[in-house]
């Protein structure tokens, strides 16, 4: 069940843009396109814009340059992309690894924190070739010491932590509407009227 958790930040957020944080497997491509649909906004995924940007897909950019050198890539393309106006952006999942990311991401909108168990991420993302960091012996394991070690700064980043469970991407897309429904603040009447 999704839950509205915001330790640090005020209730009243800014979401001209909206940014999806999160494991892989999480859910962020799915819901974020979906979310960009809803609210008219558009969608772009990091991820993507890196191997449009590169003409090669991400594994093929660990196998070159390491982790380090996609790290330096993707920095560059959150910075362009949280620059932007009305979008709704689909983090990688290391991406909060970054402390410059982490601040641009909480300078210019709404970051809404897809958390899920280890084990559902596994169960998601067990059969998909294209997630390097899972190219292990023990996929869960790995997940396991991911969520251990991430699930800090995606919090610390998030204005909204949300559940993801075992829900519909259509079910767990509105429920997050209903969650920034909530962000926006009531109009007082005019002290005029």
């Amino acid at each position: 069940m999704p839950k509205l958790d915001s330790p640090q930040r005020s209730p009243v957020i800014d979401q001209e843009n909206i940014f999806l944080v999160g494991l892989m497997g999480a859910g962020k491509t799915s819901v974020g396109r979906m979310l960009a649909k809803r609210v008219h906004k558009d969608f772009f995924d990091a991820d993507a814009e890196i191997e449009r940007a590169t003409g090669v897909k991400i594994p093929v950019i660990f196998d070159i340059e390491g982790e380090s050198g996609f790290r330096a890539r993707e920095e560059k393309i959150i910075e362009k992309l949280t620059a932007m106006h009305g979008v709704v952006l689909a983090t990688g999942g290391g991406a909060v690894l970054s402390p410059a990311n982490r601040a641009r991401l909480k300078q210019h909108g709404c970051v809404i924190y897809l958390r899920a168990t280890p084990e559902d991420l596994w169960r998601r993302t067990r059969r998909d070739r294209n997630r390097p960091l899972l190219r292990t012996a023990n996929p869960l394991t790995t997940l396991r010491e991911l969520h251990a070690q991430r699930d800090r700064l995606y919090s610390e980043v998030a204005d909204l932590i949300v559940d993801t469970g075992t829900q519909s991407v259509g079910t767990l897309t509105t429920q997050i509407q209903k969650l920034l429904a909530e962000l926006v603040p009531a109009t007082s009447p005019s002290p005029h009227a």
